[in-house]
């Protein structure tokens, strides 16, 4: 999208949006330009600022101004502290690509019968030995990024996210420490402009516990009772996700793991000016107006990634 927005929602997703998220469509434009003209004043961000990308902020932040200038700023930050996750992010590296491949995050095709995103993670289906924790948050991050700059129904709507913890070993536990834990939570509850729904897990092992009490502790209370966790039990999952939603190996009718990895392996690619393009955006603490802003403020630990001991 980009440029000048132009809706293409359906009369009942409009009223959605007049109803949930105080959006105007009369005052829209306004609303836009105000975040516009004030991005324009922040000397330290360097963001996007076509309408799309703007609205997308202010409906995760039903229209409040002043919130949206503060998730603005906060997912810009976040994105330049976090530089494991958002640069070098070419679909046609090798390494990125190897983990691509293995269908770890994938945007379901359509919607579950609240007109809601679906995304489904498939947290323990890689070797901790081979891929680390940060390279596969990465390969998620480049796969969000294009569904929320290709979902206009989600802005609206919101996401779920159901996540098969097959697999899920220490070795992937011991990665997620709770420094990095803070910063996924940080960075997913106070950066992103989507509106997390609801958080389903199935065949949960052990281990799953240990990083899922981590990841937890760091959540909005909001969040909290969003959680739903089905153990092996599908039938469960289908009253959260609509089974005709999932993949043909989830008991569902909405395609194969293999035939939706690829589509978005396609849709990686036919991003890929984009996700480069997308690198010069973030923060340059030495122009904050005030005092900068350290990964301390920011997520209560020392360093970056590059200090933690993740390997």
């Amino acid at each position: 999208m980009g440029g000048e927005y132009v809706c293409n929602l359906s009369p009942e997703l409009i009223q959605r949006a007049k109803d949930e998220l105080n959006e105007d469509p009369e005052r829209r434009a306004a609303d836009i330009q105000h975040i516009r003209d004030w991005l324009k004043k922040q000397p330290h961000i360097k963001a996007r600022t076509d309408d799309w990308t703007i609205l997308r902020f202010l409906r995760g932040c039903k229209f409040s101004l002043e919130k949206t200038k503060q998730k603005i700023d906060m997912f810009y930050t976040c994105k330049s502290m976090c530089p494991e996750w958002y640069t070098n992010r070419d679909p046609q590296d090798k390494r990125l690509r190897a983990i691509l491949e293995m269908g770890l995050f994938l945007p379901l095709p359509g919607y579950d019968y609240l007109g809601r995103k679906v995304v489904f993670g498939r947290w323990g289906a890689y070797d901790p030995a081979e891929v680390s924790m940060c390279e596969f948050l990465k390969a998620c991050s480049v796969i969000f990024d294009i569904v929320i700059e290709e979902e206009e129904q989600g802005s609206v709507t919101g996401v779920v996210i159901a996540g098969d913890c097959k697999g899920l070993s220490v070795g992937h536990a011991v990665q997620f420490t709770p420094s990095l834990a803070k910063q996924c939570a940080v960075l997913w509850q106070e950066g992103y402009p989507m509106r997390p729904k609801g958080l389903n897990y199935i065949n949960t092992p052990a281990a799953f516990d240990t990083v899922f009490n981590i990841f937890k502790s760091f959540m909005k209370e909001k969040m909290k009772k969003r959680i739903h966790i089905h153990g092996s039990d599908l039938e469960s999952l289908y009253k959260e996700v609509p089974r005709e939603c999932l993949p043909v190996e989830y008991g569902g009718t909405n395609g194969t793991i293999e035939e939706i990895k690829d589509y978005w392996l396609k849709r990686v690619d036919a991003r890929r000016d984009w996700l480069l393009e997308d690198e010069k955006y973030g923060v340059d603490e030495s122009k904050r107006p005030g005092k900068p802003k350290t990964t301390v403020d920011l997520f209560g630990i020392e360093g970056s990634f590059r200090k933690l001991n993740i390997d």
